[in-house]
C-alpha cells in the first residue's frame, strides 16, 4: 500500500544504480511508515522535462503515498531521507526536490481484488 514514486530530470542511471536506488527507497519507505516492506511498491521515471525556479537544471519529484496518517513528524524525517538518498543516488540537489505527502484512505487504494477499506 505505501508508494513512492520518483521522477526526475537527469537522464536515466545505469540498471544496477537504479535498482539499488528503489531497493534503498523501499526498505526506508517501510521502516519510516513501521509497515512491512512486502507492500510497498517503488518507480522511477527519468528524463523528464521538467523545470524548477526557471531552470532546466537536474531537478527530482517524488510522491508519497500510504493508507494511514503520515503526519509532521513522520514526514518531515521522510523528508529529510529521502532528499538525501536522491541526491547521493542521482545527484540532484535537495533544493531542487520537492516531496509530496499523501494519504490515501483505505477504500480508495485497491489490491489484489479488493480495497485497503
Amino acid at each position: 500500500m505505501p508508494l513512492i514514486k520518483v521522477q526526475t530530470s537527469i537522464p536515466t542511471p545505469e540498471t544496477p544504480q537504479v535498482e539499488a536506488m528503489l531497493k534503498g527507497l523501499s526498505s526506508s519507505l517501510a521502516s519510516h511508515l513501521g509497515k512491512s516492506e512486502a507492500y510497498v511498491m517503488t518507480a522511477f521515471e527519468s528524463n523528464v522535462p521538467m523545470t524548477f525556479g526557471g531552470t532546466t537544471e537536474p531537478v527530482c519529484y517524488i510522491e508519497i503515498k500510504s493508507v494511514g496518517s503520515m503526519g509532521g513528524t513522520k514526514t518531515q524525517a521522510m523528508s529529510q531521507d529521502f532528499c538525501t538518498q536522491i541526491e547521493t543516488q542521482l545527484g540532484v540537489p535537495k533544493n531542487r526536490t520537492y516531496i509530496e505527502f499523501a494519504d490515501a484512505k483505505g477504500a480508495m487504494w485497491g489490491w489484489n481484488g479488493r480495497t485497503f477499506g
